[in-house]
């Protein structure tokens, strides 16, 4: 049977040691603390990916509650004729549960080192799911504006802003052996459990107020989101990849493999734009929730096969096999010129095999790491006396 990790990518991830710099003042001064406080509470039998998955299961949970009452997120524009808005306690639970998924994923760490079982099968768990959860959480949040204050084109740019910072972080670290971690994406869950739960106090409404200089909230929030990310984010990446090869601190790749990273997120990111600006019938538009699962999934499947990478300080994968298919159909849709139902019908079948190959490929992943390690992934084995 094929296997994912290969005899090197073990043997590298038996090497890994985790080497982190956390400056945010609300990570550092604020979130510890309440995480060092909360941790205290976690049964000691309780394994530190079950806390990972439980938070990821919340944001899924938000996820399904949002596609259920908005899924073509036309609850809050001017044609939604049938007055079926958002209920005011799905604001709420969505706050709660997104608080409590980001309180998990602050303590998951603090609880494998309290039990002993830190590893490299944590950190790959964790970022891992975090990349996922780069398309889930924001489209939540698309709900609060709807398509009267960003289209489903700007909201589709939106997230690929959010999917670089992301992607670029972990390339930061494949280059430089650290993981810088970013200022802005604590703000940016603190802040979103905040928006979601004033959402439910005040209702979405308030969001849509015209501002001074004929601006909306809607676009504020997409150009503090596009600046935010260049100053706190890119700018500062850029900077410690090059003073790692300044200092020479960093792993002091040659520059086409330092950059390699970036070949398999540049070609989908080409792909997926090409499908989204030039769409026959506008895909994006009619089924934009569909797009955003399918982008997020092919993202998420080329941000994990990096973080392997990086921890196993292997050469990263330029290839990725889903942009096969991906290809296929943008082609056939873009040159055969299928019926606007032919291409709805081929984006669901392409949502659900790459929704299918991403979780094979995860759950392997996990499996031979478990296997190599002797380790089980959501349960502390006992240890030999």
């Amino acid at each position: 049977m094929a296997r994912f990790l290969s005899k090197d990518k073990l043997e590298g991830f038996e090497k890994y040691k985790y080497n982190s710099i956390d400056t945010s003042i609300l990570s550092n001064y604020v979130m510890h603390p309440f995480w060092n406080w909360c941790v205290q509470f976690c049964p000691v039998w309780v394994a530190p990916n079950l806390l990972t998955f439980t938070g990821f299961l919340l944001t899924v949970l938000n996820f399904l509650l949002f596609s259920y009452y908005d899924y073509g997120f036309h609850a809050l524009t001017k044609e939604n004729v049938t007055n079926d808005h958002i209920p005011s306690w799905v604001w709420a639970v969505t706050a709660v549960n997104l608080f409590v998924a980001y309180t998990l994923d602050g303590i998951d760490g603090k609880q494998a080192r309290r039990t002993g079982t830190s590893g490299p099968l944590g950190e790959l768990f964790d970022h891992g799911l975090d990349s996922y959860s780069t398309v889930l959480i924001p489209t939540c949040l698309f709900s609060i504006f709807g398509r009267d204050e960003l289209s489903p084109l700007r909201f589709y740019f939106v997230l690929w802003n959010i999917f670089i910072n992301f992607y670029l972080t972990h390339w930061e670290k494949y280059n430089t052996g650290v993981m810088f971690l970013p200022w802005g994406y604590d703000f940016t869950m603190f802040g979103s459990c905040i928006l979601l739960l004033v959402t439910s106090l005040i209702g979405p409404h308030a969001w849509h107020a015209a501002l001074p200089g004929g601006l909306t909230p809607g676009v504020l929030f997409e150009f503090v989101l596009y600046f935010s990310a260049m100053i706190t984010s890119q700018t500062v990446i850029l900077w410690n990849i090059y003073k790692s090869y300044r200092d020479r601190t960093g792993k002091m790749r040659p520059f086409l493999e330092a950059v390699r990273p970036l070949i398999p997120l540049l070609i989908f990111f080409v792909l997926s734009t090409a499908w989204a600006l030039y769409s026959p019938s506008d895909v994006l538009s009619r089924a934009p929730r569909l797009f955003y699962v399918l982008t997020g999934t092919i993202f998420s499947n080329i941000n994990c096969r990096l973080i392997v990478s990086q921890m196993s300080d292997t050469r990263c994968e330029v290839f990725n096999g889903l942009l096969v298919p991906y290809a296929l159909v943008l082609g056939v849709v873009l040159w055969v010129r299928v019926s606007p139902m032919s291409e709805l019908l081929l984006l669901i079948a392409l949502t659900a095999l790459a929704s299918a190959a991403h979780l094979y490929y995860g759950t392997k992943v996990v499996q031979e790491m478990c296997e190599h390690f002797k380790i089980s992934c959501f349960h502390i084995k006992p240890k030999i006396k």
